[in-house]
């Protein structure tokens, strides 16, 4: 078995927000998908994101900025750690993620495990 992690693009989400909830979709999917899930999460909003940079290289200089390092219309907003057979198998489990077929999308990509 292989992990891929399923990156999810949406509009940015602030989850501080009350008003701002887990939608059917994905409550649906957690349970249809929760044998092969090994994780996931929302991420807060891009606004909290530090991009961190280090200048000169190793033991350089630290930079840090406010925000995602790239503007993008849409952002990283959350993650699942899917555990599958092979692509195919998590092509069409990541098909199922609500952002996928709502307006966002999914990035898929397999895990480099290191011994």
């Amino acid at each position: 078995m292989t992990n891929y992690l399923a990156l999810i693009y949406t509009e940015d989400m602030d989850w501080s927000d009350p008003q701002t909830t887990m939608s059917d979709g994905y409550v649906e999917f957690n349970k249809a998908a929760a044998a092969v899930l090994r994780g996931g999460n929302a991420l807060h909003s891009t606004s909290t994101a530090t991009t961190v940079r280090v200048v000169g290289g190793q033991g350089g200089d630290v930079l840090t900025s406010d925000g995602p390092y790239a503007e993008t219309k849409e952002a990283l907003t959350g993650y699942y750690l899917l555990e599958c057979a092979d692509l195919e198998e998590a092509v069409k489990i990541a098909a199922q993620i609500p952002a996928a077929w709502s307006g966002g999308t999914v990035e898929i990509r397999p895990i480099v495990e290191f011994s």
